[in-house]
Order: structure tokens, then sequence, then C-alpha cells
């Protein structure tokens, strides 16, 4: 396994060099540095780290949603919270509705297969969102609006969101008396609930570090080790109710900051620092969950239906940008930063083939090939209108 962390931190530095020197970001050298090194290509890499690989993208997903919540000022939070709202559900009701109203035209599909493929398609990857919100938040781009703070907590919900559905349908599908309606009713129990835990957490570490002043390097490593238990928390009470984990690290985080901004920046920094390293192991990861082969099998219908999602979503981005003051350049950044599409697809994009969903290999090569077709794609928009659309301060 030493070996192939090695080989990730290699292959991952230089793709990042080589993809930048060429103007591209360097995120999509790294997932295609896992492609090439992972089990469906060359096959470079321990089984073993292939096998926990979702723990070790789990926790760099952690760290950069951390910075994300101390990144997070309660006046921009206050002016894009509610809006948040609105974007983090309506565009993802779009695009995954149309998509299962569209994928019977396509394939030999039932409507619950189809309403699985487009709850597996809808998500978008704050994996890819988070870090260029944060870079231009950073740069102060946007910041005057709050843009980047309203994509960066609106991507998060959307996954809550869309991962619930997912559930839901898949409960349909294996018989069992799922209501959706309160599964529906469980998303904001879930985020009221991870929220509540962040707060909470927030403060109790904030009160340890005023009273025992440990080190900026310690404090960042106690962050990210609550911020993990906190994902162990959901699963443990996962059976009796849900707690949205993501929505509560990035409260950590919001908490920090609001008691003390001194306290807040050093253990950003020091979490600036880890994300090259999580920055690397994450997306080297994800590229090695992408079977190109199975993407293969997808053809042209199946580029057809992520098109035709895509194009959902942006009305859905659109509408619900309505009344919010942003102009249309700024509102074309916005939906271009809602195409990347890679983690929730590597991790649920297999589930309806182990169900025995007969349509469960087509649900599989649409979400691969959408990571493929999504993610670079989102990834060089966002660098594009960003630079281009976003007003500096």
């Amino acid at each position: 396994m030493a070996i192939g962390l090695a080989l990730i931190i290699i292959l991952g530095l230089l793709s990042d060099y080589l993809f930048r020197k060429i103007h591209l970001p360097g995120i999509i050298g790294m997932l295609f540095a896992g492609i090439l090194a992972g089990p469906h290509v060359l096959n470079l890499l321990d089984p073993a780290l292939i096998k926990v690989s979702s723990d070790f993208r789990m926790i760099a997903l952690i760290v950069i949603l951390l910075r994300a919540g101390f990144a997070t000022k309660r006046e921009t939070l206050n002016r894009v919270g509610k809006r948040a709202l609105l974007v983090g559900f309506i565009p993802a009701v779009f695009e995954g509705v149309f998509v299962a109203l569209v994928a019977p035209f396509f394939f030999h599909v039932s409507l619950i297969e189809s309403a699985l493929l487009g709850a597996v398609v809808a998500a978008v990857s704050p994996a890819v969102i988070v870090p260029s919100m944060i870079k231009f938040i950073e740069d102060n781009r946007g910041t005057k609006k709050g843009i980047p703070t309203l994509l960066l907590a609106s991507s998060s919900l959307d996954n809550v969101f869309v991962i619930v559905i997912f559930s839901a349908l898949t409960g349909m599908y294996e018989g069992e008396n799922t209501n959706l309606l309160m599964k529906l009713l469980d998303i904001p129990v879930s985020i009221s609930l991870g929220i509540a835990f962040g707060i909470v957490t927030g403060f109790a570490l904030y009160k340890v570090f005023e009273r025992y002043q440990p080190r900026a390097t310690k404090k960042g490593m106690i962050v990210i080790g609550t911020a993990i238990l906190l994902t162990w928390l959901e699963k443990t009470f996962k059976p009796f109710v849900s707690i949205s984990a993501l929505s509560g690290v990035i409260a950590i985080g919001f908490i920090i900051l609001e008691k003390s901004e001194p306290i807040a920046y050093k253990i950003s920094q020091k979490l600036g620092k880890i994300w090259v390293f999580a920055e690397i192991l994450l997306f080297v990861l994800v590229g090695t969950q992408v079977n190109i082969h199975i993407a293969w099998n997808a053809g042209l219908a199946g580029a057809s239906v992520i098109f035709l999602g895509l194009l959902a979503r942006f009305a859905g981005t659109y509408i619900s940008l309505i009344k919010t003051g942003l102009n249309l350049r700024e509102k074309i950044f916005c939906m271009t930063a809602y195409i990347p599409k890679a983690t929730v697809q590597a991790a649920i994009g297999a589930v309806p083939l182990s169900l025995g969903v007969p349509s469960g290999e087509i649900i599989l090569a649409i979400a691969v090939l959408s990571i493929l077709f999504t993610a670079p794609v989102g990834a060089v928009a966002m660098s594009i209108t960003g630079k281009k659309f976003l007003e500096k301060g």
C-alpha cells in the first residue's frame, strides 16, 4: 500500500504540473492519472489501497469542506443562505426528473429504473466545485455578492437531497414499504441535525483551543479528527435518524471563525497545506473508480442523456437565481459551476447493478461517462468563466 501511495503522490503532482503548463486545471490531470493507474487500465495500484479508497476520499473531502467552513462569514451566509436552499434543490430536481423522462426513449428501461438513473446522474460534485470556490474567495472574485459561498453551500445541499432520493428509490425497487414523503422530510431533518452537531462541536473545539492553546498544527489535526468522527456518527445513527455529516463539517469551521478569527485563520492556513496532499489523494482515487470500458458501452445514447440532463440543470439553476441581483454573466458562471460530477457517481453508480436492477450496467456506464465528460469540462468552464465573469473586489 505504501508503494501505491507513493505512486499516487508522484503521478498526481506530475499530472497537475503538466496540465497547468497547458493552462488546464490540475485536477483534470489528477483524474486522468487515476484512470490510467487504476485497476481498469494499467492496474498499478495495490488492490488493498483501492479497497480503502472510499475512506481516503472521504477524509480528503472533509479537509476541503472544513476549509469551506473557515471561509464562510456570517454576513455572507445571511445574504445567500435562503437562496442556497433553492440552488441546492431546484437544479437537481430539474435534471433528475428530465433524465428520468428521456431515458426510456434511448434505452429499454422501466420507470423506476429511469428514476434511479436520474438520481445517480443528478448530483454535482462538491469535490470539484468547493476547491474552485475557495480559490475564488481567496482571489476575492464574486465575493461582493457572495457567489462562491452560495455555490459551495448549495453543492453540499444538492448531494444530501439526491442521495436521500436515491436511497428512497432503491428501497422502492427492493419492495420495501418506503414512504417517499417521509424520505423527503428526512432532508431538512438530516441537514438540521448535521448543522446542530457541527455547531456544538465547533463551539466545544473553540473552548478547548482558547483554554489550552495548542499549536496551530495540532489544532488543525484535532479539527480534522473531530470532523471524521462526525461521519462515524452519521453511520452509527443511520438506522434511526438521518444526519448530514458534511453539513456539520462546514458548520464546525463556520462556528470557530465566528468565535475567533485569529484561531480560524491559523487553522485554515494549516488545512491549506494539508490540502496539497489531500487534493492529490481525492482526485487520483476518484479517477481509479472510473472504468472507461464501461463508459464506452454507454455510447452516444448515454452522452445524449447526460447532455439533455445538463440542459435541464442549466434551466433549473437559472430559475433558482431569479431576483438574486446577479447579472447574466454571473448567472452563466453559476450554471457552468454546476456541471461537474464525480464523487457521488463514483460512490453510487454501481449500486443498482449490485441490487440486480436489469439496467444496472447501463446506469453504471452512464454514471462513469458523466464523470469523464462533466468533470473536465466543468473544471475548465469554471476556471474560464470565473476569471471573465466574476467581479474582482
